[in-house]
């Protein structure tokens, strides 16, 4: 060209020049035997197969406060199995010529009002209130659990429905609600029926956490494979959604447990929990806080006992959440 300059498709490319090697430069590549690109990427078949459920159990092995927790979740609920075990004297048999007397030999934590034997009565106590707090949290999973999948899992016009019902029953208060049905059903009182009434009012809670939990699980490959294959809808829910949700709902549950065993302690501190002849600590609470200035211990003893029930569930709660939580769990 008269300009001296190179015309276009004369021009070397970039990546030409790029490729080619300046002086004393020369291109090295690396022969096959050199590169064991298999061996880097291989998967250990020996290895055993990983999962959330082994991670997290690997992970609350290592945490003292699963261990406190699980201890003392143990010791409440042989004290409610077999009470027996730990006391042999019959805590309805009071007198009163040891009415608020001092600890003594077979009597450590010494007697109430009516002269009966505070030990034994906390002993026994603590069957009315583990039971109630049990079968009410596992009613409250069925239902709540139910509820919250199917709505979760159809969407649609189905969620909307079950939502709405959710938001009524969510804005009515528990203990309040409890209550006001304590108060209709006064006569014949039985430990199913104050299971029954706090479930009715306890289940929105899980209802939510369940159909979020299957929201964020309906739509993963595993699922869309199932449905490709031409699994029902119910057999999708019931064998891959559910239990690829359960971990929140194993969490709120404990949580909940302790919560259903203060709402029965509360009742029955009003009087409208429990009868008066099931042994409760609710009751032990209520007879004990006209004693609460000359002898506090009375009260004290029932109390404490409530605190550390509620205290474990709630520990274990906090532990198993936070190993369920792949964000959470130390690697």
């Amino acid at each position: 060209m008269p300009d001296g300059t190179t015309p276009a498709h004369s021009r070397p490319s970039e990546d030409a020049t790029a490729s080619t090697p300046r002086p004393g430069q020369t291109h090295f590549v690396a022969d096959v035997s050199q590169t064991p690109v298999a061996v880097v990427d291989k998967v250990d078949e020996s290895a055993p197969a990983s999962s959330l459920w082994r991670d997290a159990w690997r992970d609350l092995r290592h945490r003292v406060l699963f261990w406190v927790s699980a201890a003392l979740i143990l010791a409440v609920l042989l004290v409610a199995l077999f009470p027996g075990l730990f006391t042999s004297v019959d805590p309805r048999f009071c007198e009163l010529r040891n009415s608020l007397g001092n600890p003594q030999s077979g009597h450590p934590f010494g007697f109430d009002r009516q002269g009966c034997d505070v030990y034994s009565r906390v002993i026994y106590g603590a069957r009315a209130s583990v039971s109630v707090g049990v079968l009410t949290t596992i009613g409250v999973v069925l239902l709540g659990g139910l509820m919250g999948a199917l709505a979760g899992f159809y969407g649609r016009w189905f969620d909307t429905i079950l939502s709405r019902i959710t938001d009524i029953f969510f804005a009515i208060p528990l203990v309040l609600a409890a209550i006001v049905l304590g108060q209709v059903f006064s006569e014949g009182r039985t430990v199913l029926n104050v299971v029954a009434v706090l479930t009715v009012f306890g289940w929105p809670q899980v209802a939510r956490i369940t159909r979020g939990a299957v929201m964020s699980v309906k739509n993963n490959d595993y699922v869309t494979a199932s449905k490709a294959l031409g699994a029902s809808r119910l057999s999708i829910l019931g064998r891959h959604v559910i239990p690829n949700a359960a971990a929140p709902i194993i969490v709120v549950a404990t949580v909940s447990l302790g919560t259903f065993i203060v709402a029965e302690a509360t009742l029955s501190f009003l009087g409208l929990g429990l009868p008066q002849n099931v042994l409760s600590w609710g009751h032990d609470i209520a007879t004990a806080q006209s004693s609460l200035r000359t002898n506090p211990s009375v009260l004290l003893y029932p109390s404490v006992a409530l605190a550390l029930t509620v205290l474990s569930f709630i520990m274990m709660g906090d532990a198993v959440r936070d190993a369920l939580d792949p964000k959470a769990r130390k690697r």
